[in-house]
């Protein structure tokens, strides 16, 4: 009988082939233009490698809600089930626009916890704000405008405001937002997708050249992203927002009662996290995939929250003939 306790340590390099497995099969779809193949070919052979772990687990953020995915789906149960309860957040393809058209830091994501120790965050959209770690706490807030966080981190660093620059989706709803990151002299690295990326940056800031991330993109990304950071060290901060009542609804349903309330990173993920991520196409963060004469090459991140470790592995792989 397979151990009830949450082995980080022990589980962590299953959640690296899992992530791997997403994106070897992805592999195949770079530049190819087809961006449902792509996704499906990364959700297949993740939830086949996460069937293999000696774990209970929920998928409390995954593909969507039942009736939208079938696989991967929010309630899913996957693993053996005989080992530990864990909740699990994944993206099985993070980006799979830049992945269809073969553009950097598309991933495959995945994290898990001890069961209950994630945010059931409705698929709806989240304001996100997040710096790397070495600040004090609250260095900058949702209450400040963007031009203020921008000052502020200034003065955290000791630096000018020229010198800081700011991640952002390019959407059409930033404009007002990086109008005002402009009028302070800051730089703005501008992402066509994957926010889960973007904010992993600012925890790198000195490799990456990120100091901040803001705006606003989906819920259950932000919980993956809070689970990277909870991993690298770093503050971040969501507020959901909503729409219409069909969104209000979805939260309810989530179990979320306070509409208005500003989760901080430990509040989206509660408990001691292991997350797994590994490049698809070339990034900031991850080296893509990588195909030589009988082999897939793979760079995978792993880390453990309890320990800080982060560890990077390079996983060559034969390809099936």
């Amino acid at each position: 009988m397979a151990s009830t306790d949450f082995n980080d340590r022990t589980l962590s390099l299953g959640l690296a082939r899992v992530s791997e497995a997403a994106a070897l099969a992805s592999a195949a779809l770079i530049g190819r233009g087809d961006e449902k193949a792509a996704d499906q070919a990364a959700v297949n052979a993740m939830r086949e490698q996460l069937n293999k772990l000696d774990i209970a687990g929920v998928v409390v953020i995954g593909e969507g809600e039942r009736d939208e995915a079938p696989m991967l789906f929010i309630g899913e149960k996957v693993g053996s089930g005989k080992g530990p309860g864990v909740d699990i957040a994944l993206d099985p393809l993070e980006g799979t626009t830049l992945t269809a058209k073969d553009m950097p830091n598309a991933l495959t994501v995945i994290a898990m916890g001890p069961r209950g120790s994630m945010l059931h965050a409705p698929d709806v959209y989240m304001d996100k704000l997040a710096v790397g770690p070495g600040f004090r706490n609250g260095v900058v807030t949702m209450d400040m405008s963007p031009s203020e966080r921008v000052s502020a981190l200034a003065t955290a660093k000791g630096c000018s405001t020229q010198d800081i620059t700011v991640c952002v989706l390019e959407r059409p709803r930033h404009e007002e937002m990086i109008e005002q990151l402009r009028s302070t002299g800051a730089a703005i690295r501008l992402i066509t997708d994957g926010d889960v990326a973007g904010v992993m940056h600012c925890a790198e800031a000195a490799t990456t050249g990120i100091d901040m991330y803001m705006g606003s993109g989906g819920a259950p990304e932000g919980v993956l992203a809070a689970a990277a950071l909870k991993c690298m060290g770093g503050q971040m901060f969501g507020k959901l927002l909503f729409r219409n009542d069909d969104e209000r609804a979805r939260a309810t349903k989530a179990g979320i009662t306070n509409f208005d309330r500003v989760y901080t990173r430990d509040d989206m993920v509660t408990s001691d996290v292991i997350f797994a991520a590994t490049g698809v196409t070339d990034g900031s963060l991850l080296h893509g995939i990588k195909r030589e004469p009988g082999f897939l090459t793979a760079e995978t991140i792993l880390m453990r929250s309890k320990t800080g470790s982060v560890r990077r592995m390079s996983y060559r792989n034969p390809i099936q003939a």
